[in-house]
């Protein structure tokens, strides 16, 4: 699995999130693209810093759970999204696509950075993990909407 920290792995999710529009339609899944942009600000939003959304940490999810936000193997389609996490609202796709857009150059920004937080329910996380479970999260959504 790549990490969003490797070279040209930001270049590549910046052209797939370009490739989508306000028309673009899942083919798996509950989502419309505005509410998915918005879902993947989340774990954006959480390596910055910016919000941890009430996550706390939990044995069982940490046992069976963390290894597979970082694996190599790409997530299957319809996996059920942890409760905070679902975007039942409507969601403006131009506001949203901006506001990932503008996460995604700011992670980019910290691409360098080594002393990441622990993760506020999966705990200590690698530098690797970190990227590539940003990756593996915005890979399976493109993949998605067919981006």
């Amino acid at each position: 699995m790549k990490s969003f920290f490797e070279e040209g792995a930001y270049d590549e999710l910046s052209s797939r999130l370009n490739n989508l529009n306000k028309d673009t339609t899942a083919n798996w899944g509950k989502m419309n693209v505005g509410q998915m942009l918005h879902h993947c600000q989340m774990p954006l939003n959480i390596i910055l810093e910016k919000k941890d959304y009430g996550v706390k940490p939990n044995w069982l999810v940490n046992l069976f759970f963390k290894k597979s936000m970082y694996s190599d193997k790409p997530w299957r389609k319809n996996l059920p999204t942890a409760p905070g996490f679902k975007i039942m609202a409507k969601k403006d796709f131009e506001a949203e696509k901006n506001e990932i857009t503008s996460l995604l150059n700011e992670l980019n920004t910290q691409r360098q950075r080594n002393d990441w937080q622990p993760h506020p329910a999966f705990g200590a996380m690698t530098k690797d993990q970190w990227g590539k479970m940003q990756y593996k999260h915005l890979d399976h959504h493109f993949r998605q909407f067919g981006v």
